[in-house]
């Protein structure tokens, strides 16, 4: 019988982000506390900017960003905040960039946890920027999908391509 498998990765539907950037941007402009303040978010090449008048406003327009993510489902694993909001003129000005795909280092975290915790006969390989798993039973694939559940990564983590 041949081995079954998945694959991890660390993907985010760049649609869903868009999404959730579209409503913080709309509750924004509808807020009473942001009326006044140039209070934005927006898309900045790669990265999300978030800009305000006080250094306050751009944390709650970060913290209203990341409910909105939360509703759509993405982990905010995945969302990575550049250090503190800095002065640029008269601005409060924050980054933010969306993390995909596991490094090698946290490929290898995950693959020992496997090894060392994971049922007997498990294989994982790292393959660019995802890993798979491969055993011949489906229960011991099961279990790798439980154990992993279970473990808080620094990244966020789905499964997919079981076969």
């Amino acid at each position: 019988m041949a081995d079954s498998s998945f694959d991890i990765v660390s993907k985010v539907e760049r649609q869903e982000v868009d999404n959730a950037l579209n409503q913080a941007v709309k509750e924004i402009s509808q807020r009473y506390d942001f009326k006044g303040t140039n209070a934005k978010i927006e898309w900045s090449g790669e990265k999300i900017l978030m800009q305000a008048s006080g250094d306050e406003r751009v944390k709650a327009i970060l913290d209203i960003f990341q409910s909105k993510l939360i509703k759509r489902g993405i982990s905010l694993k995945s969302l990575e905040v550049e250090g503190e909001p800095q002065l640029s003129g008269k601005e409060y000005k924050l980054f933010a960039s969306v993390q995909e795909g596991i490094s090698q280092e946290n490929a290898k975290k995950v693959a020992k946890v496997i090894r060392d915790e994971g049922p007997k006969g498990v294989k994982a390989q790292v393959q660019g920027d995802e890993l798979r798993v491969s055993s011949k039973s489906r229960d011991d694939l099961q279990a790798v999908q439980a154990l992993l559940k279970g473990k808080d990564f620094d990244f966020a983590i789905q499964f997919v391509n079981y076969r």
